[in-house]
């Protein structure tokens, strides 16, 4: 969805700064947000694209405030309630109320409908089935899509309406923009496609810098426009070239036998009146 946490392109937030030998975890309340994450994912009470679209969804303002792990246990606390694994009296109290139920994992399945998570197995044999054949190949020409989505998406908002050259197919992956919705896993090729720095943030910027960026197709649609006139121009002078050879050959052949005909008559008169004598006057 478009929102404050896409700030790819996005001017006025100041130079990002490096902690030097930065720790993994800053204070021991992250190390606990992250075992807690995990086993809620583990568990598959909610997947990693309803994850990160619980993020987008915080408050601009305190999207913008919060630190890493505060955007982590938002996201918890949220998918948590919203999926019925605790209540939001538990949250505020810290104790639960009753005991869970031994069956409430909340599986989703192997990738045709719910989807399937990183860590498994079935992704791995989705990202190679042969089922799904690709729209696009490497070295084709595309467009991404220019969207404006109030649902969750991975397209950035600086790529969307640029043109881009597929450089690598990198197999079947779930769609994010579903898959963060309950509404179905949708597998689909996903494409590494380069764009030209100079594209997406305009002619004063380094040609030799592109951008890389791994988009699903969903994303992409072929870049018509741009192929059709480069493929004429070259068509052109090709065919030119071919037809010059062509026309003088046949002008060679056609003013030769003219040249020998004219080039006879005078000497064969010249012949005939040495054999009849002088002319008389």
């Amino acid at each position: 969805m478009n929102g404050v946490h896409d700030l790819g392109g996005m001017h006025g937030f100041g130079p990002v700064v490096r902690e030097q030998d930065e720790p993994v975890f800053h204070s021991e309340w992250e190390k606990r947000v992250f075992a807690m994450m995990l086993t809620a994912f583990g568990r598959r009470v909610y997947n990693v694209d309803e994850f990160r679209r619980a993020i987008e969804r915080m408050p601009p303002a305190r999207y913008l405030a919060a630190t890493y792990y505060e955007k982590w246990l938002h996201a918890l606390e949220s998918l948590l309630v919203e999926k019925g694994a605790l209540t939001a009296e538990e949250l505020l109290s810290g104790h639960a109320a009753a005991r869970a139920p031994a069956n409430a994992t909340g599986l989703l399945d192997d990738g045709s409908g719910g989807g399937v998570e990183s860590f498994d197995d079935s992704a791995v044999k989705l990202r190679f089935d042969k089922r799904f054949k690709p729209r696009f190949k490497a070295g084709e020409r595309v467009v991404a899509r220019n969207l404006n989505p109030a649902h969750h998406t991975r397209l950035p908002r600086y790529a969307r309406g640029k043109r881009g050259v597929i450089r690598y197919d990198q197999g079947v992956f779930v769609f994010p923009d579903t898959h963060a919705h309950g509404q179905g896993a949708k597998p689909q090729h996903v494409y590494t496609v380069a764009f030209e720095a100079k594209e997406l943030w305009g002619a004063d910027h380094n040609e030799r810098a592109p951008v890389y960026l791994d988009c699903w197709e969903d994303y992409l649609e072929r870049d018509r426009a741009g192929a059709k006139p480069a493929a004429k121009t070259a068509a052109k002078p090709a065919a030119k070239a071919a037809a010059k050879p062509a026309a003088k050959a046949a002008a060679k052949v056609a003013i030769k036998p003219a040249a020998r005909v004219r080039a006879a008559k005078p000497i064969a008169r010249t012949r005939a009146r040495a054999r009849k004598g002088p002319t008389k006057r």
